[in-house]
């Protein structure tokens, strides 16, 4: 699964509600994140691989 930080346009791997592959916390701003099917753009360790 994959979750988009709207303000940025940046697709992290994880879901909302919860923290992403690079350990960015959803629960933060929580208007700012979607669920997506999108390719992960995000190029930081734990997103990227």
């Amino acid at each position: 699964m994959a979750v988009k930080h709207t303000p940025t346009e940046i697709v992290h791997k994880g879901t909302k509600g919860g923290t992403t592959g690079c350990g960015t916390n959803t629960n933060i701003n929580p208007s700012h994140w979607v669920d997506t099917t999108a390719t992960i753009t995000c190029d930081k360790n734990g997103c990227k691989n």
